[in-house]
């Protein structure tokens, strides 16, 4: 039997129109499959809703992945697949797998010779970086910083040196209700001529891209408070 095709399919990144952001092929895809891996029904069944209202989401199989799913169950997501069922791999928010815990599914769809189909969508790491005018050629993505406060001063201080010794640019993310410790923390540690991109609610009608010297931010309170945001760094 044929395997089926795992689908990495994007989503929105916050409250815009899906036609906006996410491609008309996309949603002819998302409409013929029947099996969805997703982290949390409720978000995914809102999204594939809002894609094809038509769409009978009673009739669909959810299944659920995400940061407390057990290694040795991870088998059990690929049956659909197995059995020769196409099913689609769905991302909270942004691409599958990039900052998100999808990973471990890809790891063992590949083991097991399932062929995977990404899809295009909006990243907000690539929308931040494409508008901050930093050194798109030599960049790196760090995730988050540690959230013990020393820690996260010496990682800042770490960063920072990378961006002038490799000329490379530092892209990192934050739980938005901690987006002001993590502010207040370049400030506080960075040099005043280093440049910082705050990046936020990409792709919505509330989207701020602001790009000033840490010398410049301090001072201000920029309004990033329990707000999506991809903090950039560079000189």
């Amino acid at each position: 039997m044929k395997k089926g095709i795992l689908y990495l399919i994007p989503a929105p990144l916050g409250e815009s129109p899906v036609k906006n952001v996410i491609p008309e092929y996309n949603i002819e895809i998302i409409r013929r499959l029947k099996y969805f891996i997703v982290e949390e029904v409720r978000t995914a069944r809102r999204f594939l809703k809002k894609t094809s209202p038509a769409l009978a989401i009673d009739e669909l199989q959810f299944l659920i992945f995400n940061e407390h799913t057990l290694q040795e169950n991870l088998s059990s997501f690929l049956e659909p697949l197995v059995n020769g069922n196409d099913a689609g791999l769905l991302s909270e928010a942004g691409l599958p797998c990039v900052a998100d815990p999808g990973s471990g599914i890809l790891r063992i769809a590949h083991e097991a010779n399932i062929q995977i189909c990404p899809l295009v969508g909006p990243s907000s790491l690539m929308l931040a970086l494409m508008a901050s005018g930093f050194n798109g050629q030599n960049f790196s993505f760090i995730g988050y910083l540690p959230i013990d406060k020393s820690t996260r001063a010496k990682r800042l201080k770490e960063l920072e040196r990378n961006i002038y010794s490799l000329d490379q640019t530092q892209i990192f993310i934050e739980t938005p209700y901690r987006n002001i410790q993590v502010f207040q923390a370049i400030i506080e540690n960075c040099h005043e001529g280093t440049l910082l991109c705050l990046a936020t609610e990409l792709t919505t009608i509330a989207e701020s891209i602001v790009v000033n010297t840490v010398g410049n931010w301090r001072g201000k309170q920029p309004a990033i408070d329990k707000k999506p945001t991809v903090f950039l760094l560079f000189h």
